[in-house]
């Protein structure tokens, strides 16, 4: 582990050279308290787009809806959310999946800028940011979030904490606190954060958060029916070759219900920051710790595969490696800055940096596998336009630094390093009912391997159109269409050998071609005081659409996943709707309904085939009460059978799942302190998600009982 002074220093230079990403939150946002949602939204990533209703899509989760949905990974805290699912490798690392996307066409940010750990290259990899640490997540799609890189094609998630201040507390001091505790996977977790105001100008700001969970327990069956299928054919074999106890063994496997083996984690953080905050800007820094241990789940009956004359010693030597986990630990420093610059053509100056230093090593039982390394910084520097007549805007630059390793017998990539550059522009334009933008970005990007003696260089220009009208008051309808070119990645490019944590051997191209799409977006939404309404349909054409998948072949015992480069069409919708009903006995009755559904295919070679692990149909609707002391909701959530799938993949049953809370304000007239008490999954059904690479042997947490307690003061 190096020392935080690394960290340090380094951030230091990469301000200097204004590597530094400015999103910062817009004054109306950072005067509230108020950490519960009301009303509309305010889009604090991109301040000088009001509410990126033109070219973007947003979904806002804080406070009590926020405390109720939270779990480990950010991920899987997002799918109650339109248009999300999620990777859930394991409870330990779970990525968000947006209209199907995932890997390296979804960002997941930190105030702005990434999250600097190694998440998106492979599923088993966690997010390096706790929820239990986020006072609010915003989840982004649509062309403008091509303004955060073109790895944000599929969308992004930004998620903001208060550790860098963004205002002096009014009484001096202010807490945020969160802690609970979950049945399914005895998961006992806190947070908790304290800014002080050291003087009129400076805020200092502490936080912390502890979780710890045992093995998961599932509903249903462990295993899907296909690998029990495989689990109880590997038995009948062992039962004729007169191997009594591995076949008595096996089928017990299949039978397997209740607790998913090696699901168990343990994770802490720990963070401090400073802030210079008056009347011509403000400017603060941070230093944060993350580290990690969980298990990660492996596919069954492998250890009990061997060739015909295999002896026993041999088998039992195959079966001795013990169970994989992952120990991961990331030291972050980080710098935000903004000066105001009055009423001339330019608002704000902002300026946005981090830098960090990220480690985590795949052990195999008690031994070393393979230790993953990651130094990287990314910085953003923007200026924002004031308003002229309903033109306002704003324009900056952006770069990014990777160095990357893997060390060990299963290197799966080589080390390489990606440096990156950006200059992108949004500009909008009011007139009346009728609204204008536009954004335009133009990448350079330089992808290494210099063990490999390979460098590749790809220029890219990305840009959007859209326009909206105010058909009546409340509602508008809005179209966008957008061209969106991304450099393949260095896992894309470079990848070739074994990967014990996803039991895959994969395999990379070097020769791979920039990847571009088409998109066009619709959408009519109707906001009023007793019902808001989202419909949004989108289609993607993609040339040259990089994926990986399963070619059927195996090497070192391992199934052969390799990346292709085909045209591909991307299209889908997603819904939103909730009304008032009725006013009975000081409660609001407020009906409300979620869908989504996304469709992949690739083209060429004869018939269209289907993009791996795109999540079905999903319509999740909710009867909710509103009082002014007690909220009590209750949810019922189907999703589809997955039976549009690729090549040597499993078709996945669909579920139900049927939710209840309520959350209780003990305090009279303030919503700053919160109990809550949530059952999921009441009927204790088997659930999987598709877009998981390990859906088959890790379904979704059973039957759950969760409390938490929120309090902000």
């Amino acid at each position: 582990m190096r020392s935080l002074r690394t960290a340090a220093s380094s951030l230091a230079i990469a301000f200097v050279v204004l590597a530094a990403p400015a999103v910062a939150q817009d004054r109306s946002s950072a005067g509230s308290d108020d950490d519960v949602h009301t009303g509309d939204p305010i889009i604090v990533t991109a301040p000088y787009v009001r509410s990126l209703d033109i070219l973007g899509n947003v979904s806002v989760l804080e406070g009590d809806e926020l405390a109720r949905d939270i779990r480990g990974q950010i991920g899987d805290t997002l799918t109650r959310q339109p248009g999300v699912s999620a990777t859930s490798f394991a409870p330990g690392a779970s990525r968000p999946v947006l209209r199907g996307f995932s890997g390296e066409r979804v960002r997941v940010l930190t105030d702005g800028i990434g999250s600097i750990d190694v998440s998106n290259t492979s599923a088993d990899h966690a997010v390096t940011i706790d929820p239990l640490t986020v006072e609010r997540i915003e989840i982004l799609r649509g062309p403008a979030v091509l303004l955060f890189g073109s790895q944000a094609i599929g969308g992004a998630v930004n998620m903001f904490d208060r550790r860098i201040p963004r205002k002096v507390p009014a009484d001096h001091v202010h807490i945020d606190a969160i802690g609970g505790y979950a049945t399914a996977a005895d998961d006992g977790n806190a947070g908790a954060s304290i800014d002080v105001a050291l003087s009129p100008q400076i805020v200092a700001h502490v936080d912390g958060s502890w979780r710890k969970t045992g093995d998961v327990r599932s509903g249903g069956f462990v295993y899907a029916p296909s690998l029990r299928g495989e689990l109880l054919d590997l038995a009948a074999e062992e039962a004729e070759e007169g191997h009594a106890d591995e076949a008595a063994e096996l089928t017990a496997q299949a039978g397997s219900r209740g607790k998913v083996e090696n699901t168990a984690s343990e994770t802490w953080t720990a963070g401090a920051g400073l802030s210079l905050i008056n009347d011509g800007g403000q400017l603060g820094i941070s230093v944060s710790y993350y580290d990690s241990n969980y298990g990660v789940p492996s596919r069954p009956g492998t250890e009990h595969h061997h060739e015909e004359g295999e002896d026993e010693g041999a088998e039992e030597e195959h079966g001795e490696e013990g169970p994989v986990t992952i120990g991961l630990q990331q030291w972050r420093a980080d710098v935000r800055g903004e000066v105001e610059l009055g009423d001339g053509f330019f608002d704000k100056l902002r300026v946005r940096a981090g830098f960090a230093d990220y480690q985590h090593t795949e052990f195999e039982g008690d031994e070393v596998g393979t230790i993953f390394t990651n130094q990287g910084v990314e910085g953003r520097l923007e200026l924002a336009q004031n308003d002229r007549g309903g033109w306002r805007g704003a324009s900056g630059v952006q770069y990014s630094h990777r160095d990357f390793d893997a060390v060990g017998a299963e290197a799966f990539v080589p080390r390489n390093l990606t440096d990156q550059f950006a200059v992108f522009t949004l500009q909008e334009f009011e007139a009346g009912p009728l609204g204008l933008e536009a954004a335009a970005r133009f990448e350079t990007t330089d992808v290494r391997a210099p063990a490999l003696g390979i460098e590749r260089n790809f220029n890219s220009f990305s840009g959007a159109l859209g326009a909206t009208y105010d058909l009546f008051e409340g509602a508008k309808f809005g179209v966008s269409v957008a061209r969106a070119v991304r450099a393949p990645s260095a896992e894309e490019l470079f990848s070739n050998g074994p990967h014990i944590a996803t039991q895959s051997f994969e395999v990379g191209n070097p020769n791979l071609k920039r990847e571009a799409s088409w998109g066009a977006e619709a959408s009519f939404k109707v906001r009023t005081d007793g019902f808001n309404l989202a419909l949004t349909g989108y289609s993607n054409w993609f040339d040259d659409f990089i994926y990986s998948a399963a070619t059927g072949a195996e090497q070192d015992e391992l199934p052969v996943f390799q990346y292709f480069q085909r045209d591909a069409r991307v299209w889908g919708f997603e819904a939103e709707a909730s009304a008032r009903l009725a006013q009975i006995a000081g409660f609001n009755i407020i009906g409300d309904v979620v869908a989504d559904m996304t469709r992949a295919t690739i083209k060429g070679g004869g018939a269209d085939r289907n993009v791996p692990r795109i999540p079905a149909l999903r319509v999740l609707g909710g009867l909710e009460a509103q009082g002014e002391r007690i909220d009590a909701r209750a949810e019922v959530e189907w999703t589809d059978d997955q039976t549009r799938v690729a090549a040597f993949e499993t078709p996945t049953k669909g579920f139900t799942l049927v939710n209840a809370s309520v959350t209780w304000r003990p305090l009279p007239d303030t919503k700053n302190l919160s109990l809550s008490l949530a059952a999921n999954n009441i009927f204790d059904v088997e659930a999987r998600r598709h877009a998981s690479f390990t859906k088959d042997y890790v379904p979704l947490a059973g039957r759950d009982f969760r409390i938490t307690a929120r309090a902000s003061f």
